[in-house]
């Protein structure tokens, strides 16, 4: 199955051009409906400005449904460079509104397509990725000696710890890839001579994984 790439959360960008100011703000939206809650927010938080040009491409590959208006710019020079950039990013399950205070010069039809699709490319530059994916949470019960060991192990399984209970021992609830957990619980059954494995508590079709730190 070829991956499924979402934002790990939201982004925002400021950028100047010819006196007019935009803001790119860009989210995640699992449905149409979060996706025009997302954008109505936007909309009262920049209540003021002159246009808030929104974009959105919920799902993936070929079962997606896509959006975007021009909010008043001129027909084909806001939301269509905005959807045609965020198409391009590999993303599905996005949100972007592009937030205009006109600053008194035209920009003409060529400068506002350019500047939407500018403002849309530089969130995107900085907006954290995540992949929707199918995953086991795992309850690992280990003595004190091992606890360290068995977190590094977590972290490089690409594995999320999600709890630790402390008590006679330490109960580590932690979250895998399906695909991933196999290799880890190998790992940790190396660590432990036999006497440790994970125990699936949990499985989630559609999780929301980071693909990188921070």
């Amino acid at each position: 199955m070829t991956a499924q790439i979402v934002p790990a959360g939201e982004a925002r960008i400021h950028m100047r051009v010819s006196n007019s100011r935009f803001i790119a703000t860009i989210g995640p939206a699992f449905s149409v409906a979060e996706a025009r809650e997302f954008i109505a927010r936007i909309k009262a938080e920049y209540g003021d400005a002159t246009h808030n040009v929104p974009a959105f491409i919920i799902g993936h590959e070929s079962s997606v449904i896509t959006h975007c208006t021009d909010d008043g710019e001129p027909s084909g020079t806001a939301g269509r460079p905005a959807l045609a950039v965020l198409q391009g990013s590999g993303l599905g399950d996005v949100v972007v509104v592009v937030t205009r205070y006109f600053g008194g010069t035209k920009l003409g039809t060529g400068g506002l397509v350019r500047a939407y699709g500018d403002a849309v490319r530089q969130v995107l530059e900085i907006v954290r990725r995540a992949e929707k994916v199918p995953t086991n949470l795992v309850s690992i019960t280990v003595p004190y000696h091992l606890f360290e060991q068995t977190r590094l192990l977590v972290n490089s399984h690409k594995g999320l710890v999600r709890d630790e209970n402390f008590a006679a021992e330490v109960e580590i609830t932690a979250q895998f890839r399906v695909d991933g957990l196999p290799a880890f619980q190998d790992a940790l059954r190396e660590l432990s001579h036999g006497q440790i494995t994970g125990s699936i508590i949990e499985v989630n079709e559609q999780t929301i994984m980071p693909l990188d730190e921070g």
